[in-house]
C-alpha cells in the first residue's frame, strides 16, 4: 500500500506517469476520443467511471506541468459549425491553477485534427468516461524540483 496517491490511479497508470520524462506528454480524453486508433504507437490506460476533472487533478498532485514552455496545456478547440459550449474547459482551468501560477495562461486551444495527430505521438491516452463534449486535453510534463524530493530516511539532511 502507498500513501498520499489519489486512490483513481491505477498502478498502471501511475506506472506511465512514473515513466514519462521532461516534455513528454499525456493525453486524457472524454467517452467520444478514439483512443485506441489514435493510440496505435503509444500506451492506452483506460479510466472506465471517472471523469476528465477527477483524473486531471489526480495526475496534477504527482505531476508538474512544463515550465520550459508557454503553453503546456492544449485542448481540443471546437470545430468551425459545432455550435458547443465548453464550460468543463473552465474546471480545467480551476484545477490546472492549484498546481501551476499560469493557470488559464498555460492553456492554448488546437485544431481538432491537429490534436489528433498530436495525440498519436503523445507518450500515453488515458481513456476517462467523460461524457461532456471538447472535454480532452493534453498535458506536457515539466521537471521535479528539489522540494519536490521527500528524504529517504528520516535523519536525512534537511528532513523535518
Amino acid at each position: 500500500m502507498l500513501r498520499n496517491v489519489p486512490q483513481i490511479l491505477s498502478p498502471e497508470l501511475l506506472k506511465v506517469l512514473s515513466e514519462m520524462g521532461h516534455s513528454d506528454r499525456i493525453v486524457l480524453t472524454d467517452a467520444n476520443f478514439p483512443a485506441e486508433s489514435m493510440g496505435r504507437n503509444c500506451k492506452v490506460v483506460r479510466c472506465d467511471g471517472l471523469g476528465v476533472p477527477q483524473v486531471l487533478d489526480a495526475v496534477l498532485r504527482l505531476m508538474r506541468l512544463d515550465e520550459a514552455v508557454e503553453k503546456p496545456v492544449s485542448l481540443m478547440a471546437v470545430a468551425e459549425g459545432d455550435d458547443c459550449e465548453t464550460p468543463v474547459w473552465d474546471t480545467y482551468k480551476e484545477i490546472v491553477s492549484r498546481y501551476d501560477s499560469r493557470g488559464g495562461e498555460a492553456f492554448q486551444e488546437i485544431e481538432r485534427f491537429s490534436f489528433y495527430e498530436e495525440a498519436k505521438t503523445a507518450y500515453a491516452i488515458v481513456y476517462c468516461s467523460e461524457f461532456k463534449l471538447y472535454a480532452n486535453l493534453m498535458l506536457q510534463k515539466g521537471v521535479l524540483k528539489p522540494e519536490d524530493y521527500v528524504p529517504v530516511y528520516r535523519g536525512e539532511k534537511g528532513a523535518e
